[in-house]
């Protein structure tokens, strides 16, 4: 095989390897993205809740204080 020959393959292996790191990469942050998204909808649920709590607790102290009046 020439010198040429075992440069191509060479540089080929090279390649293959770059493209392999580069898709587990790609999966991990996939992985990672979804992680991040399912916490996010974690709190966005949590505060909602508290939003809902909060608001009834207004709701109720206005409620109190108009029949103070």
């Amino acid at each position: 095989m020439s010198d040429l020959e075992q440069q191509i393959f060479k540089e080929l292996n090279l390649l293959e390897e770059k493209v392999l790191h580069l898709n587990s990469a790609a999966i991990n942050a996939e992985r990672q993205t979804d992680l991040e998204v399912a916490i996010l909808n974690q709190q966005l649920k949590s505060l909602q809740e508290k939003n809902a709590n909060a608001s009834d607790f207004v709701d109720n102290a206005v409620s109190l204080l108009k029949g103070l009046k």
